[in-house]
């Protein structure tokens, strides 16, 4: 919902980072090993896809991949020493954002569609199935809140934790502001509230992975 495209200008704009201008951020290769072969050929494949200058460092950012359970193996077979970012934000709020950026464009069930939606703010149980296969030092988990409160803090911590010099600034660093105001898509105090007892016991769960998140800046959370 525009946090991660905001994030992963911020990285890349870093000189030790190599990026291809020619494809997007998200490479969704990954996604399609579902139900078909990955084996060393593919591996090789998905590595052409991050070319780099020496001594710097490459890699995509895809979003779906934290929802796909196949992902994880794949991603430890084809890189095993990767280091992974993920970025969480306020269930509740990403789904608003999501159904009225999408408003308009859902499939031929509202409920399939909404459900999708829904599904796609529970972060605990990918986490955990995320460090079955990864040390929990190779994965930075960031609240998107605390980054917009904090960019400047939040985007030092990311450098470190990539391996890179933790000093560079990017000359914008502000979130981009998205607008809303015309798309028709309200949660009442109600809906709110049936949606934060939806996603309270993955949120709790969250919180005990993740300790720095801050449930305070989260107010579905906090009443």
């Amino acid at each position: 919902m525009g946090g991660a495209g905001w994030w992963y200008r911020m990285v890349t704009d870093h000189p030790g980072v190599s990026v291809r201008g020619d494809i997007a951020m998200a490479r969704h290769y990954l996604s399609h090993f579902c139900t078909t072969r990955f084996g060393e050929g593919e591996v090789q494949e998905y590595h052409g896809w991050f070319p780099r200058r020496a001594g710097t460092i490459a890699g995509e950012w895809t979003p779906s991949y934290l929802g796909c359970p196949w992902v994880a193996p794949l991603l430890a077979a084809a890189a095993p020493d990767a280091r992974l970012l993920l970025m969480v934000r306020d269930p509740v709020e990403r789904l608003r954002l999501d159904l009225a950026h999408s408003a308009g464009n859902r499939g031929d069930h509202v409920g399939s569609h909404i459900a999708d939606a829904v599904d796609r703010g529970f972060y605990a149980e990918p986490l955990r199935r995320l460090l079955q296969f990864f040390p929990v030092e190779q994965v930075h988990t960031l609240q998107y809140e605390q980054c917009v409160a904090d960019p400047e803090g939040r985007l030092a911590a990311t450098y470190r934790f990539l391996g890179l010099d933790d000093g560079h600034r990017p000359v914008d660093r502000q979130r981009p502001v998205i607008g809303t105001a015309g798309l028709a898509w309200a949660l009442d105090r109600d809906t709110r509230s049936r949606l934060a007892d939806i996603y309270a016991s993955d949120v709790a769960d969250l919180a005990s992975l993740v300790p720095e998140l801050d449930l305070s800046l989260w107010p579905a959370f906090t009443e």
